[in-house]
């Protein structure tokens, strides 16, 4: 278990009625201060050590926030222009974070927001269908009754919740960095266009009060002899975000994958299944760490998981749809001449995956690329209906009773 040092948090609030924050242990502090209404609020957020058993290869990125309350989003969010003002470690994030009105009003309302990311939009399909398919996620997630927030970096600021004009740009700009944790601070100061990977969506959606997120697939450990691993598992071991997705992507090492998400301490719920999703395919003998088979016992995990002082992000796996599942033996042989191709052209790191994905695409002729899009808009909507069971169940008047204050 990550060792915690002693928390000192410090909100700053309007004059509606004071938020209140739990001690994360004994040697906590933790006040309210009420101020001038319309002045943002902010919070020191504890850094947590890993211990020396946790492979240095797979430590977090960044320190990892507490984990925040449903509760509390209306402190992330002011409804004139969305922005938010958040200290993490001392460091003033104020103007680097930018709530869409839409969402900061669903967040302080209490209502359910789905997170989505923005590297699928300018590095993962080709225009027009990058676009499209952006916009049917968001489309997804409103239909069972939520709100999207489509994350990026825009003119120098993280920005949660984009307009249509917003992602249509992302879809067709030639230059756009592709932005994990480590790359935030750099694409931030340049003011260029940034696409966020799992990892950084997740930092956003938590510093904006959001504890759903859904995308196609997540990142891991890829194949090979060198180990090298994906800032998303990093993100899952230490952000409170449930990342709804169609397993790893198969071009990665799957069960070397799921043997470091056991590591960390991140849950695998199977959505309606009993074995991990393969992204193309809806798996072979990987069991998930539990199953559900419904939106409500998912929430109910969820928040039973964070409940108990966990901080964790967890995956909820969710098979691709039956009827654009691809046959195992075409995709095997797809991956394997594609990293054959990979080698010969010196490609590595970061480029590797999208490399994979276009020569995919390329060698399926195409039904790949509309899998790949069958089941990112399934998993929104998944995620969609998730994030109101949650949003439910954290306003229900029992939830209300077990909340202090």
């Amino acid at each position: 278990m990550l060792g915690l040092a002693s928390t000192t948090r410090v909100a700053v609030v309007d004059e509606s009625p004071k938020l209140r924050t739990e001690p994360r242990s004994l040697d906590s502090t933790d006040f309210t201060i009420p101020v001038a209404a319309g002045v943002l609020d902010f919070e020191v957020v504890a850094t947590r050590v890993p211990p020396a058993c946790v492979d240095s290869l797979i430590l977090p990125a960044v320190p990892p926030s507490p984990d925040r309350p449903a509760r509390l989003p209306t402190s992330r969010s002011t409804r004139s222009n969305g922005q938010t003002g958040v200290m993490m470690d001392g460091n003033p994030i104020d103007g680097r974070l930018v709530v869409a009105d839409d969402v900061s009003e669903a967040l302080a309302a209490g209502r359910p927001v789905v997170a989505l990311e923005s590297t699928i939009i300018s590095h993962g399909m080709p225009y027009p269908d990058n676009v499209s398919t952006a916009m049917a996620c968001e489309a997804a997630v409103r239909e069972v009754g939520a709100v999207p927030a489509t994350v990026a970096v825009i003119d120098g600021a993280l920005r949660v919740g984009l307009a249509g004009n917003e992602v249509e740009m992302l879809g067709l700009a030639g230059e756009v960095a592709k932005v994990s944790l480590r790359d935030l601070g750099w694409v931030l100061s340049g003011a260029g266009l940034g696409a966020t990977t799992v990892a950084a969506t997740m930092h956003a959606a938590e510093l904006a009060g959001i504890r759903v997120f859904a995308t196609g697939g997540i990142g891991g450990v890829h194949r090979g002899g060198e180990l090298d691993v994906s800032a998303d598992l990093t993100a899952l071991g230490t952000i409170p975000v449930a990342v709804v997705c169609s397993g790893p992507k198969a071009v990665l090492d799957v069960a070397r994958t799921v043997e470091a998400l056991e590591t960390l301490g991140v849950p695998v719920i199977g959505q309606g299944v009993d074995v991990l999703p393969e992204f193309w395919t809806r798996g072979t003998d990987l069991p998930v760490s539990a199953r559900s088979d419904d939106a409500t016992r998912t929430a109910t995990i969820l928040d039973a998981h964070w409940g108990c002082g966990l901080t964790t992000g967890a995956v909820v796996a969710n098979p691709i749809p039956v009827g654009h599942e691809l046959d195992r033996d075409m995709i095997a042989a797809a991956i394997e001449s594609g990293l054959a191709a990979a080698t010969a052209q010196g490609v590595r790191g970061r480029d590797v995956t999208p490399f994979l994905l276009t020569h995919v695409a390329m060698a399926t002729d195409g039904r790949s690329l509309e899998a790949n899009m069958a089941l990112v808009r399934d998993n929104a909507a998944v995620a969609g209906r998730i994030a109101v069971a949650l949003s439910a169940l954290r306003t229900s008047p029992d939830a209300r009773e077990r909340s202090p204050g």
